[in-house]
């Protein structure tokens, strides 16, 4: 399955992008790494510059239909910029639309709030994002990963990095079963 990673040019948590990217080459998927602007992203250790990653497809260049899940990875910042640009969050919502798997951790669900897809869901995450996703109509939890079936589409989300091993475990399968 070609899974789309979408962040933004900077600002993205690296260990949210890293660590699912190599669940997913593992698994035996094609992760693909999509941004607002080509060229290179550059990633954070929380407030620090990390590494930087090439960009492998553009929003707006690219679309929802040539892949099979999207993968929102966290960082303060990364969601927050992804929410401002029109092409991002209308590529998320097609995924919505077209009943595709979404994952989303950490800050992520941001961009889910900005692309108004999270109405009616059960979903967690970073704990301040709690009143944004409240006062977005979503249900929010305080667990490890929540996987919400109350849509179009399977939306995974976890919490924080900590939560990684089973936020890959858990997409994994989720989006296996919805390739099957």
């Amino acid at each position: 399955m070609r899974i789309a990673f979408l962040t933004a040019p900077e600002g993205v948590e690296q260990i949210e992008l890293t660590d699912p990217w190599q669940a997913a080459v593992n698994a035996g998927h094609e992760p693909v790494l999509v941004s607002t602007e080509p060229g290179k992203i550059q990633a954070f250790n929380h407030l620090d510059k990390a590494d930087t990653f090439p960009v492998q497809e553009v929003v707006g260049e690219t679309s929802a239909e040539s892949f099979g899940g999207l993968v929102l990875p966290g960082g303060v910042a990364n969601p927050d910029f992804l929410r401002m640009n029109e092409k991002a969050v209308a590529f998320v919502r097609d995924f919505f639309t077209q009943g595709r798997p979404v994952a989303a951790i950490c800050h992520a669900p941001w961009t889910l709030v900005e692309a108004d897809v999270v109405r009616g869901r059960v979903l967690t995450s970073w704990p301040s994002l709690e009143t944004d996703l409240r006062n977005a109509g979503a249900t929010w939890v305080d667990e490890q990963v929540k996987v919400c079936d109350h849509g179009n589409n399977k939306l995974v989300t976890s919490r924080k990095p900590d939560d990684l091993k089973a936020f890959c475990e858990t997409f994994l399968d989720v989006f296996a079963k919805e390739a099957a």
